[in-house]
């Protein structure tokens, strides 16, 4: 069963390929060795552990994508499904590193794409229906539709199911003006952490991006109707009031590179990462807890909360869209003097994402030139802001972040996503990880033994593209 691959940020199709990769990275390193004779003896080390490390990171990304692939085709023919010769679609998850929760509030935003996926292979079909099985969620066998006829937005009988995200799809490309007819027959599976890397996000842009090529409704590279629509199957039909950081950051994606929103403009452009990516590692920490949708939590309220000062600030004359509008410390000291007393809480929600605004620009300027050390700390103290000031944080989540910063070679760490539940997240060197998968094994298991045998340790080895 051969496949084609198609990849989101350039749109092409590929066929697989990962021995010319592995060969490529070879290549490289003898070269590199041939230009270090010079070098120190230490130094000529660290650059073979460098190289080994990340020849051996390459091996375990292609092993989970084989393990996905042959997992998709065993339940292609446990469940009916023809994939055969059809396509695979793979999306990532995201890191955000600022500002988390600045989609809703106005600021600019910063983050990379990272390697954990979610894989969908699959092929047209002449039934007229649109049949998908997820690996993820294997008891609700395969979900079978035709288009144009899915239950209405939110819901009820649908809340509580994953299949409410196809219909969202299908529903909102409807809705837009495009043409959903074609039927097909898919299979997917993910392993991005269930909370802070945004796997709803890359679900629904790899529904979305495959309904739209499988109908062959074509949009430029990098359309940002791509980011509204599937922003707008979280809003009007999941339920979810988030922002569009999470489909930005999946959706432009790029190798090696952290993407830079404006939303005055939604202009996108790409900060290079001054630095070799195996110098650092991007730890998710899973606490085991369940996180219901954002809808159901403590993001709701402060988004909430955040239009609630808005609007008081309007009316005080203020001309204000969003928090992210207030940027001047004049403007700011103002709003806390008149309002601080009043609303105490709406003015700690400003404070995080005012303070936030400010660490903006010394993180992207540490990504570029490569200070990975000031990354981390930015990183920290925007975490010590989520946590006080945002209060959007949780106790598993903490306890994760308080195990962490006690590792030396831990050079930032933070809640992640949308906050109660869900994962922490930590910026570490390489000699960091083991040290800090043995801290969090026992410590985390000593403070929640009922989430012994939950927690989940991921480890993104690089900044990836699609």
């Amino acid at each position: 069963m051969a496949f084609r691959w198609s990849r989101v940020a350039a749109g092409s199709v590929r066929r697989l390929a990962a021995g010319a990769c592995v060969s490529a990275s070879l290549a490289h390193g003898l070269q590199l060795s041939r230009e270090l004779r010079l070098e120190t003896r230490q130094d000529l080390e660290e650059r073979v552990r460098m190289l080994e490390t990340k020849i051996k990171a390459m091996e375990l990304n292609d092993l989970e994508e084989v393990r996905a692939i042959a997992s998709i085709k065993l339940a292609a023919k446990q469940h009916g499904l023809d994939i055969a010769g059809g396509t695979i679609r793979r999306t990532s998850s995201r890191f955000c590193l600022g500002v988390e929760h600045g989609d809703y509030n106005g600021t600019e935003l910063f983050g990379v794409g990272t390697d954990r996926f979610i894989w969908m292979a699959y092929k047209p079909n002449n039934s007229g229906k649109i049949r998908i099985f997820s690996q993820n969620f294997p008891g609700e066998g395969v979900v079978e539709f035709q288009p144009g006829q899915v239950p209405a937005p939110k819901s009820s009988s649908i809340s509580e199911t994953w299949a409410r995200f196809p219909y969202g799809v299908d529903f909102v490309l409807r809705k837009s003006g495009f043409d959903t007819s074609r039927g097909f027959d898919a299979v997917l599976i993910g392993n991005i952490p269930g909370g802070g890397m945004s796997r709803s996000a890359s679900l629904v842009l790899n529904l979305m991006l495959t309904m739209l090529e499988i109908n062959k409704n074509t949009l430029p590279d990098g359309d940002f109707r791509v980011v509204k629509m599937a922003q707008q199957v979280e809003n009007d039909c999941i339920g979810t009031p988030c922002g569009n950081l999470d489909q930005i950051m999946i959706y432009y994606a790029r190798h090696g590179m952290g993407t830079r929103f404006d939303p005055k403009t939604n202009k996108v452009s790409y900060v290079p990462l001054g630095m070799d990516t195996n110098e650092f590692r991007i730890a998710a920490l899973d606490t085991g807890t369940v996180r219901h949708g954002l809808e159901k939590t403590t993001y709701a309220v402060r988004v909430k909360e955040c239009r609630e000062l808005v609007a008081l600030l309007q009316q005080s004359g203020y001309k204000v869209q969003s928090l992210g509008d207030i940027k001047e410390r004049k403007t700011y000291d103002e709003i806390l003097a008149k309002f601080g007393k009043s609303h105490p809480n709406l003015c700690e929600r400003l404070e995080y994402i005012f303070f936030a605004q400010e660490r903006f620009e010394g993180m992207v300027k540490a990504w570029r030139e490569g200070k990975i050390e000031e990354v981390g700390a930015i990183f920290r103290r925007d975490g010590i802001g989520l946590r006080d000031e945002y209060q959007i944080s949780g106790p598993e989540l903490e306890t994760m972040v308080n195990i962490a910063r006690t590792i030396p070679g831990v050079i930032g760490e933070r809640m992640l996503g949308g906050g109660d539940k869900g994962a922490s997240g930590a910026i570490l060197r390489p000699d960091a990880e083991q040290a800090l998968r043995n801290a969090v094994d026992t410590g985390y298991k000593r403070s929640y033994p009922d989430l012994a045998d939950s927690w989940l340790w991921f480890v993104f080895t690089k900044v990836i593209y699609f």
